[in-house]
């Protein structure tokens, strides 16, 4: 069966784990080698057992421990070309990834990786480049998009084929507007290559999930502009007016900004 567990979601740092009996992979390293030793040990793994890693792009909170990790366990590490580049270039990485480690994925084209067939796909921000990745493993499948500034056709294509989804839901428009971040900050993170609100979160969902979704996790929570229980019920209002009621046709959770979630079993 594979387990998925997150070791924090949010701009202090993201990383997420998904395990088979025999395999298992992390998507982003952007906590501490340090916490994530400890956080391994209190779920009684092993980060031997971590034989992959995947990024989605070269924004510090994404990338901060890979190198490290990449060179203190000999793991390799996929990405596409640019974000490959852009970490090279990131004065926070000091750590650097080494070339041999360093391996290229190409966008919407499904690669075998260990046990996990995974497909990379575009997804709009302000990075260097950025995917989500679609990854089937143990007869089921994982989406995660994260740092989407909106919604584009190749996403919906892919939250139409979920099972499991981890999708952004960083902002509250309102929040964002009459908070005290400066005004371009606020056009960032509003813009076509920022962060997904809630709202336009809850749409996507809406608009694009399978008969067959079990578990929505949202992720990537701002810490100023959000708050867990606003962007859970954003969602879950918008499932419901659509006639789709959480905890009976799907599930829906809250992915922690600096703490463990999880693990969970994905049939």
């Amino acid at each position: 069966m594979l387990k998925f567990i997150s070791f924090g979601s949010g701009s202090s740092g993201n990383c997420y784990l998904l395990a088979t009996p025999t395999d298992a992979l992390l998507i982003d390293i952007g906590v501490g080698i340090r916490g994530l030793k400890k956080d391994f040990r209190e779920y009684g793994i092993s980060l031997s057992q971590v034989h992959h890693v995947l990024i989605t792009h070269d924004h510090a909170d994404h990338i901060k421990s890979v190198g490290s990790f990449s060179h203190d366990y000999n793991i390799p590490v996929y990405a596409t070309r640019k974000v490959h580049v852009g970490i090279n270039r990131n004065y926070c990485i000091t750590q650097k990834i080494a070339p041999e480690m360093a391996k290229i994925l190409e966008k919407d084209q499904p690669v075998q990786i260990g046990e996990f067939l995974v497909t990379p796909f575009a997804v709009p921000h302000d990075s260097s480049d950025n995917v989500g990745y679609f990854i089937e493993a143990e007869g089921t499948n994982f989406c995660i998009i994260t740092d989407a500034g909106e919604v584009t056709d190749q996403m919906k294509i892919h939250i139409q084929r979920a099972r499991h989804l981890v999708i952004e839901a960083n902002h509250d428009e309102e929040m964002v507007m009459s908070g005290p971040y400066p005004k371009f900050l606020q056009e960032r993170i509003l813009s076509g290559t920022g962060h997904l609100s809630n709202r336009a979160c809850a749409q996507a969902v809406v608009d694009n999930m399978s008969d067959f979704l079990q578990h929505i996790w949202l992720c990537h929570l701002s810490e100023e502009n959000n708050h867990p229980e606003l962007a859970r019920k954003t969602v879950e209002t918008m499932l419901r007016s659509y006639g789709v009621i959480p905890g009976a046709d799907v599930q829906l959770e809250v992915l922690k900004r600096n703490s463990p979630t999880g693990p969970y079993d994905l049939e």
